[in-house]
């Protein structure tokens, strides 16, 4: 069996007895050859949708669809340097990801989950969102944080793609949400997830040094004095703050290490994709990476043939006659009732 079932059997036989309502299963399928270049052109008639083995009837999109994006960004107490590093990527986020027809929403999660932009074309707003990004709280309500992204994007217009981008670690720490409710809500809405994760344990050494300046709120932030004689920004250095640590914090860190990856089961069942970054350079590399990869995806989609309720159905695409292509895709689904 594949991981990411073996995992959810793990789980439990209940968090696999979904009741979901797809009418259609979308299979963002990304073609690229052994280089790692995306193959474009194809066609519907090139590709094998495979569902348990059986080939299958698909249905390809051919004009780019207006793409729904939710920004997730994790805030707890580990997470100051990575708040830091988020200052200015919204305009990589709407532009690279969103795109020009697209609309990009932001939301932080802790202790709580907030809603910080709705849903904007603008990227200025956006930029402003995740610099407003504080940290609070020591948790990380990661399935709190998706329910609340996917109650955002089922709003959103039908013929559009929903997509979650999560920037956090990859384990939950103590979500009031089921990993059931939240994988069949996933499901229903045929979105994808990319999940863009760090390490707690190196990312406090990437902290560039801070000025008392930068911790006040960003309204209160001086940037040049307004006069000659106006006080100007506060240089003096902010004492160092390395964020959680000590034997107590890595032994906790440890235990959660048997805990579900999140990242691999939500970017695997839905198409996405997980990737790592430490500095601020490889975050945004991450960010372009996952825009070239969304815009360069086939939309493949087809109708399930039913089975018992609550079954895995694996999925594999195959291109014709072309063995030496490498393709990704969404691992399967569950049956519906």
């Amino acid at each position: 069996m594949r991981p990411v079932v073996c995992t959810l059997l793990f789980l439990g036989a209940a968090s696999a007895q979904f009741k979901s309502t797809v009418p259609l299963v979308v299979a963002p399928t990304t073609v690229t050859d052994p280089k790692g270049n995306y193959i474009e052109g194809l066609t519907a008639e090139d590709l094998i949708l495979y569902d348990n083995n059986v080939p299958q009837a698909i249905q390809m999109d051919w004009m780019p669809l207006p793409i729904s994006l939710v920004v997730a960004v994790q805030t707890s107490a580990n997470s100051l340097p990575v708040i830091d590093k988020l200052g200015r990527t919204g305009i990589l986020l709407t532009q690279l990801l969103a795109a020009d027809a697209g609309e990009t929403a932001t939301i932080s999660f802790s202790d709580d989950v907030k809603v910080h932009q709705d849903f904007t074309a603008n990227p200025d707003l956006v930029t402003h969102s995740l610099r407003m990004l504080r940290r609070e709280g020591s948790n990380a309500h990661m399935l709190d944080a998706m329910r609340q992204a996917l109650l955002m994007l089922e709003q959103r217009p039908h013929a559009g793609r929903r997509i979650v981008l999560m920037i956090a670690e990859k384990r939950d720490r103590s979500s009031d949400s089921k990993l059931s409710e939240i994988m069949e809500r996933v499901q229903r809405l045929n979105a994808t997830v990319y999940w863009l994760t760090y390490s707690p344990f190196l990312e406090p050494f990437t902290a560039k040094a801070k000025t008392k300046e930068d911790l006040k709120p960003e309204a209160e932030r001086i940037k040049k004095p307004a006069c000659p004689w106006c006080p100007g920004p506060d240089d003096r250095p902010a004492p160092y703050d390395p964020g959680p640590g000590g034997p107590f914090y890595a032994l906790e860190e440890l235990i959660r290490l048997h805990q579900p990856d999140l990242s691999d089961l939500f970017t695997k069942t839905t198409g996405g994709r997980t990737l790592s970054f430490l500095k601020k350079n490889s975050l945004e590399q991450a960010i372009q990476l996952v825009g070239a990869e969304v815009h360069r995806q086939y939309l493949l989609s087809f109708e399930p043939k039913g089975g018992e309720p609550g079954q895995y159905h694996a999925i594999r695409v195959a291109v014709k006659d072309r063995p030496e292509l490498r393709i990704k895709t969404r691992e399967g689904y569950w049956a519906v009732q």
